[in-house]
């Protein structure tokens, strides 16, 4: 119990500078003009901002490699296109089957996917629809014109004004580690072909050879 108390003492005794100082600053900052505390609360306020900031730079390469992998799952555009049924005047109606470890991202792919097929694969003509040839069939047109195709299909680049959902239900089916996810879309293939034409990758219908 001695030995106890001793300690408590020997605690106290160095705590008493600590609180001694505590209780000095205290006063000095209640004897401060109201300026003085005025600028002492903005340089506290910069100090929470500049913090702040440092905490966004810091979690932005989080996001950035979240968006990476993402887009590591679907690259090479990896998908299955077929005709879902007759679009209305100057439209398709596809359904796109995409690839990922993630349902959600293949789903987000299938928009990007669908104007990519109609746009170098075309589709066969199965269930009752008639086939269509790719709007751009020239071998290694997307080689040709890369740096153009990669800034379309950026993420909601220009490609996403040609596309829309339908509001069908998406198919979700497991294939090994991975998940194919089917989505009906209608692609705008007029518009499509005019903007592609004017920007010079393919021809116009009526331009000949």
């Amino acid at each position: 119990m001695r030995k106890y108390s001793r300690n408590i003492c020997k605690c106290h005794f160095f705590l008493l500078p600590l609180q001694g100082f505590i209780s000095r600053k205290s006063k000095v900052e209640s004897r401060k003009p109201p300026e003085m505390n005025k600028f002492i609360n903005t340089n506290h306020m910069k100090r929470t901002i500049l913090l702040f900031a440092l905490a966004m730079l810091i979690a932005m390469p989080i996001f950035a490699g979240a968006k990476k992998k993402a887009e590591k799952d679907t690259e090479h555009f990896r998908y299955e296109i077929e005709c879902a049924g007759n679009g209305t005047q100057g439209t398709y109606l596809v359904k796109v089957w995409s690839y990922s470890k993630r349902p959600k991202v293949a789903a987000e792919q299938c928009m990007k996917n669908a104007v990519h097929g109609i746009i170098f694969k075309g589709y066969t003509g199965d269930n009752g629809c008639v086939a269509q040839r790719p709007l751009a069939p020239q071998p290694g047109v997307e080689m040709e014109y890369e740096e153009y195709f990669k800034a379309f299909f950026s993420d909601k680049g220009e490609y996403y004004k040609y596309v829309s959902l339908t509001g069908a239900t998406q198919e979700i089916v497991k294939v090994g580690k991975e998940y194919k996810v089917g989505i009906v879309v209608s692609v705008q293939k007029d518009e499509l072909r005019k903007a592609l034409e004017q920007a010079g990758v393919i021809r116009g219908l009526g331009s000949g050879f």
